[in-house]
């Protein structure tokens, strides 16, 4: 029987501590690396390695998987001066699940081939529930010979893997991802503040309308928190605002009017100013709100 590929998890936030589970529980063995090491003890008690830095942990792995907030990030867990790359050996497979700009990630996957080191992009979709199901929609950018090679880690992580091109295609499909993510989330918000203000119960709204056209993964994930009152964070108001940004900047370049887009990210500086940027982003609601007064 084939053995599995050790994995070297770095990053075990909101999203990365279930990814990170599935794949322990699907019998890779993983040594993973978190800054707070405590996030770890469920894990290394399941049976995995925890490493005290990035270098540590990617020492004889053959696939690296980073999930943390930022590009700086990425670059500092992978690049840095206890990065992933002073461990990790020839021939092995770096996979960064995060969300970064193509730009960065065409730079890390330069920068690690000088290391002899493959790289692929593969940021997801599908938010803490996708995350903790198993069922995220994963766009991967990088050679598809390596997207090949990493294919069963993809499958135990989601339910829609796709390679989409060369290094940084799978950032650029998640810009496109979270801009209309974006947008509908604005769109179930106004919806929702309309239903409210003219008398309907919003949770009869979320029903009917998750029935017919206006169908939709923040309708039926986020509607229903939005309607209880939890602004708890599945994905953080702080962390849209930084994809929203990676948005517009493509935009600028493309020359390109993005005016939903705008708007959301206008509605999330509010949110930020109102000290709610670690809510999550089912407080655009709230921004909404108050804008109406």
């Amino acid at each position: 029987m084939q053995t599995k590929p050790s994995i070297a998890f770095l990053g075990l936030g909101i999203m990365g501590l279930p990814m990170a589970g599935h794949l322990l529980k699907a019998g890779f063995p993983l040594t993973v690396y978190n800054r707070t090491a405590e996030r770890a003890k469920d894990l290394v008690q399941a049976g995995a390695r925890q490493a005290a830095t990035p270098a540590k942990a990617a020492s004889g792995a053959d696939i690296v998987i980073s999930m943390v907030t930022d590009g700086p990030d990425v670059e500092q867990v992978l690049m840095g001066t206890e990065g992933a790359v002073h461990g990790a050996r020839p021939g092995a497979v770096f996979i960064d699940m995060s969300t970064i700009s193509p730009e960065t990630a065409q730079k890390l996957a330069d920068a690690l081939s000088r290391y002899q080191i493959e790289f692929l992009d593969a940021p997801v979709s599908g938010g803490d529930v996708g995350a903790r199901n198993a069922t995220l929609t994963i766009m991967v950018g990088g050679k598809q010979e390596v997207f090949e090679q990493a294919r069963t880690v993809f499958e135990i992580l989601g339910k829609r893997v796709t390679h989409i091109g060369p290094a940084g295609s799978g950032q650029v499909v998640k810009a496109c991802n979270q801009a209309v993510a974006a947008v509908n989330l604005l769109a179930v918000c106004e919806a929702l503040a309309l239903a409210e203000k003219n008398g309907i119960d919003p949770q009869a709204v979320i029903h009917v309308l998750s029935g017919g056209a206006s169908q939709s993964w923040s309708l039926e994930n986020l509607g229903p928190r939005i309607v209880k009152g939890d602004f708890t964070p599945g994905f953080m108001v702080k962390l849209l605002q930084k994809d929203l940004n990676i948005v517009l900047s493509m935009a600028r370049r493309s020359s390109l009017a993005l005016p939903g887009t705008t708007l959301v990210q206008r509605l999330l500086d509010e949110n930020a100013a109102h000290g709610e940027g670690e809510e999550g982003t089912q407080a655009l609601y709230k921004a909404l709100k108050r804008a109406a007064g």
